[in-house]
């Protein structure tokens, strides 16, 4: 009986094996498997933004110096820069990286004490995000954006009366972290005529104050492969830390015309 017993219990452990596997292949062979999941999709955006920059810059002790530079003023003082926008997609979700690079020198004009002077800036912002499709139009979600400004400003000062004058020249890079809400309206996947409406939030003093961003653009998918858009883009930063010789103030919106070619992958 002993034998018996130990015969069919290796017996019957075969048998379950072999009905798991023959059950396995007719899944598979009916279909009934999990569907695969869903395969990633890459879009690759290098872009031009053509700036206007108006606002304030404080540094120190030196009088707060007013920004106003259009495309064309910026353009001729562009030293350097570097734009570009990625994004993966499946299935809901997206995860983004945007990246915006520019280091530029603009005239300051002159005001009551200030007789004239230069400031230079290198402005960097990197944002990543992620977001979710609650509906095929609207994407929610969060981010999270990481500027460095260096800020270098030589003023020449003339006194009351205008008997003398003096330089007053410093320099100073302050980087910090902004958490940002997103909203994202756009067309529908695989359409030819692509839109997009981002607008964004943040800051709440952990880093900036406040920050906010608004993007709209709209173009034309050529083939599976490329698109052109182009449309306008509005980054405000209002940031303020430190005193006295410490104090850097960055408070500017920069704005202006985007043209963007993407590449799909």
């Amino acid at each position: 009986m002993i034998k018996i017993k130990l015969f069919l219990k290796p017996t019957f452990i075969a048998l379950l094996l072999s009905i798991c596997i023959s059950g396995n292949v007719m899944a598979q062979d009916s279909g009934t498997i999990a569907p695969p999941k869903s395969e990633w999709k890459f879009l690759v955006v290098p872009y031009m933004l053509f700036p206007n920059m108006r606002g304030t810059v404080g540094l120190g002790d030196l009088y707060d110096v007013t920004l106003d530079a259009n495309s064309n003023d910026i353009l001729g003082q562009l030293k350097m820069g570097f734009m570009l926008n990625a994004e993966a997609s499946t299935g809901k979700w997206t995860i983004g990286s945007d990246l915006l690079y520019m280091s530029l020198a603009q005239g300051v004009k002159p005001g009551v004490l200030i007789q004239n002077g230069e400031l230079s800036v290198k402005q960097l912002g990197w944002e990543v995000s992620g977001l979710y499709a609650v509906k095929p139009w609207l994407d929610l979600g969060i981010g999270g954006m990481l500027n460095s400004i260096y800020s270098g400003g030589e003023i020449y000062l003339i006194s009351v009366g205008g008997w003398s004058s003096a330089t007053k020249k410093t320099s100073m890079t302050k980087t910090w972290f902004d958490p940002m809400l997103i909203a994202r309206i756009h067309s529908k996947s695989g359409e030819k005529f692509i839109y997009q409406l981002r607008g964004e939030i943040g800051g709440f003093g952990i880093g900036s104050d406040f920050a906010w961003q608004m993007q709209a653009y709209a173009g034309y998918r050529f083939s599976k492969l490329f698109q052109i858009t182009g449309g306008y883009r509005i980054i405000s930063l209002d940031y303020e830390t430190g005193s006295g010789g410490n104090r850097f103030m960055y408070n500017v919106d920069t704005s202006g015309p985007v043209l963007r070619f993407g590449f799909n992958f």
